[in-house]
């Protein structure tokens, strides 16, 4: 099952793993396994592919965070096939995703010879690049009806869905903020007009799916393999430059 109705889906370049994500769902989908064991599934995977990394064994390394981002998917395709979405399972998703995403960079600044400041730098840009990549797609599918699990404003703590705790959806939703808030804010206040934009067009749905992080762990496992760890984070703070332009094409569209 799709996020967005088919007159409005665009080729998403971090998506690459949804096929092998349905498969996996579709397989799983009347056993007792659900969607937040398969978000355990990922977790694990990403570590591998962390320890991977740090002991040098970079196809490994490569082979686990390109699963993960299959396993990623893998997750809301179950939920969706056993119709029990959740707050609890959409939030656990983002954490475990940002985690992972510190243990990366924080294994790159000590495998690479790197400052820390990049390092940091590599990891606030990666966030930030995802943040937008998922603001504009989260309006695009509300716009036309799409998966509305995600919301475009995550400020308030929303009505546990059916199934699901309260008072586990209030403490995921504590933390998400805590990790989330300030990059989902810095991207609003580049383009707080976004919600009442009329124009996403596939083309520009595309470009800045580049900065989804099913490819930006394709990309850090490409690098990897061909021997340039050392470039991987200077590329992402390069990179969110395009931040700036994607935000300025998106509003020149809508003027």
């Amino acid at each position: 099952m799709s996020k967005l109705p088919d007159e409005h889906k665009f080729l998403d370049l971090s998506d690459y793993g949804r096929p092998a994500a349905r498969w996996i769902a579709q397989n799983l989908k009347n056993t007792k396994c659900t969607p937040i064991g398969v978000t355990w599934l990922f977790i694990l995977s990403g570590t591998l592919g962390v320890l991977g990394m740090y002991y040098g064994y970079f196809w490994l390394a490569a082979f686990f965070l390109v699963l993960k981002s299959v396993l990623d998917a893998a997750d809301g395709e179950l939920a969706r096939l056993k119709n029990t979405p959740s707050y609890t399972g959409r939030y656990f998703d983002s954490i475990a995703d940002i985690l992972l995403n510190a243990l990366i960079f924080g294994t790159l600044y000590l495998i690479c010879d790197i400052s820390l400041i990049w390092a940091i730098l590599g990891f606030l840009g990666v966030q930030l690049q995802g943040t937008l990549y998922n603001y504009y797609y989260v309006i695009l599918r509300n716009k036309v009806n799409g998966d509305t699990t995600s919301r475009v404003f995550e400020t308030e703590t929303p009505k546990a869905l059916a199934g699901e705790d309260q008072r586990k959806v209030n403490a995921l939703f504590k933390i998400y903020r805590l990790l989330y808030g300030a990059f989902d804010m810095i991207i609003y206040r580049l383009d707080t007009s976004a919600p009442q934009g009329k124009k996403f067009p596939k083309w520009l749905m595309t470009a800045v799916s580049s900065f989804g992080l099913g490819f930006q762990l394709l990309l850090i496992g490409l690098l990897l393999i061909l021997g340039s760890k050392e470039f991987i984070i200077p590329f992402f703070v390069a990179y969110s430059v395009m931040i700036f332009i994607f935000i300025g094409i998106r509003k020149s569209l809508n003027t």
